[in-house]
């Protein structure tokens, strides 16, 4: 790990790294604890190489405010950082930052996002956070950043300013990592007594209470916001400052919650202040898993669409009965045209099976297919057939139909590039050519067939890969903003576990 103090250090260093690989940057103030470990390895699981800054921004407190106090574990930091593999640290001074001016230039949010929430009682706070996270994205030239939810108002403001002023960096924002009790992780929490850790639990209960509520129908802001009220009276040793239900996007206040609202809370416990928030919405997730053929996709799909309660949408499936039926017509694979018109009035059903051990039932035209599209002879041509316009507008059409509503789990070569562009949650699974070989063979054993020739698996595999990568429509590629799982040396079990982690935290 590089540990860098300097800016003229900072970027020899980054010159150096490739253009082919993703940057990934956590911007921290230090202090870290489980919540920003958890950012750094969603940076390690997305990305080539990751940044981490740690640097205690002055602009960003008021004069009340405990800057001097602030925890500093420098050293426990770079521990930390080492362990999780991350690339570079940078650990500037004020002076490299530039923040000892009498008068500075300042990147100024929108008012509108400022004067709420947490800006209503911490003037200036937002825009010394946003000048100090834009000289940083001018100095790294991330291509994805990464924020902790816990701190909502902020990455709402970020995402405003980099779509504003045209700064090329995603922001990821991840999931609020909670202690056991519930309470949301953060540096100021060691400032809690015991007795206050327990108290404050009670923030989270009352989020839970709200959520249950909304699960049950409720709407109204009003009735949702009264129950945390209800909540915190029980507990006289909270003073809340604030609490609000807003768009989660422009943080403008909500009446009625429509698609989605964020409901954010601050509280002082004794002279700690903690905030926490949820996201409520109406619509169910769309995750999109994608990956090679053979990479564990569809088992693990199901098994993440049974688990989560959500609907699992196999468009693998859909491609193979496609070809199963191309060659029941006797129809050579290259004939667009006829196949055009074969499929025009084609007709397929998805069938979920309870049985996980057991693929999707699949009926062409009222006929099962389930078995008869996975056998060798229909692998062999999908790839052929799927590359074709006709093929592939009737599907995509088809699968966005079912993906309109949300709620599904999608798997398939290019879900995530092409059909779900926009998905909650993107997955790129992959493993070696022999595992996925090893892997089809036992399907295909499960299926009742014999006498598999596992060589010529790994060699109809490989040639597969070959053509869905470099097929003219669609090809198959990783999105730039999925996570990749490599599943050679995990069971389903340890995949699907990490998959229903992250979607837990969309």
């Amino acid at each position: 790990m590089l540990i860098i103090k300097t800016i003229k250090e900072l970027k020899s260093a980054l010159t150096k790294v490739s253009n082919q690989n993703k940057i990934g940057f956590v911007p921290t103030m230090g202090a870290l604890h489980l919540g920003h470990e958890s950012l750094i390895k969603r940076a390690k699981l997305s990305t080539d190489f990751v940044v981490v800054s740690i640097f205690v921004n002055p602009l960003q407190f008021g004069r009340n405010e405990d800057l001097e106090q602030y925890p500093r574990t420098l050293e426990k930091d770079q521990i930390i950082c080492q362990n999780l593999g991350v690339n570079l640290l940078f650990i500037p001074s004020e002076i490299e930052m530039d923040t000892l001016k009498k008068d500075p230039t300042f990147v100024v949010p929108p008012q509108e996002m400022m004067s709420v929430m947490c800006g209503k009682y911490r003037p200036n706070h937002f825009q010394g956070v946003a000048t100090i996270i834009v000289k940083l994205f001018n100095l790294i030239q991330p291509q994805f950043a990464f924020f902790g939810q816990k701190d909502a108002q902020q990455v709402a403001i970020i995402r405003r300013i980099v779509e504003d002023l045209f700064i090329p960096v995603k922001i990821i924002s991840c999931p609020i990592i909670r202690e056991k009790s519930g309470l949301a992780l953060s540096s100021r929490n060691q400032y809690l007594s015991p007795q206050e850790k327990q108290i404050s639990t009670q923030i989270y209960s009352s989020l839970i209470k709200v959520k249950e509520s909304f699960l049950q129908g409720e709407r109204n802001s009003a009735l949702l916001l009264n129950l945390i009220r209800q909540e915190l009276d029980k507990a006289p040793f909270l003073q809340l400052q604030y609490l609000s239900l807003v768009d989660e996007k422009t943080l403008q206040p909500l009446t009625k919650i429509i698609d989605s609202g964020l409901i954010a809370i601050a509280v002082y416990c004794g002279t700690t202040r903690l905030i926490d928030n949820l996201i409520l919405t109406v619509k169910k997730p769309t995750i999109a898993i994608d990956g090679p053929a053979g990479a564990g996709k569809s088992t693990i799909s199901r098994r993440l669409a049974q688990q989560l309660d959500l609907l699992y949408l196999d468009t693998g499936a859909m491609y193979r009965a496609i070809t199963w039926l191309v060659m029941a017509n006797n129809i050579p694979v290259d004939d667009e045209n006829s196949i055009k018109d074969l499929i025009a009035e084609a007709n397929i059903e998805l069938l979920p099976n309870d049985d996980l051990t057991q693929p999707v039932t699949v009926k062409v035209n009222g006929k099962n297919v389930t078995t008869a599209i996975r056998t060798p002879v229909v692998t062999a041509q999908v790839s052929h057939v799927a590359s074709q316009k006709a093929v592939r507008e009737k599907l995509v059409k088809l699968q966005k139909n079912y993906g309109n509503e949300g709620g599904i789990i999608a798997e398939g070569r290019d879900i995530g590039t092409n059909v779900f562009p926009e998905a909650d949650l993107k997955v790129f699974l992959t493993a070696s050519v022999h595992a996925r070989a090893r892997r089809r063979a036992l399907d295909l054993e499960n299926q009742g067939q014999t006498n598999i020739d596992l060589a010529q698996l790994e060699k109809d595999i490989a040639h597969r890969d070959f053509l869905d990568s470099t097929r003219e429509r669609a090809p198959l590629q990783q999105a730039s903003d999925a996570i990749p799982i490599n599943t050679d040396d995990l069971s389903i079990a340890e995949v699907t576990e990490k998959i229903a982690q992250l979607i837990r935290g969309c």
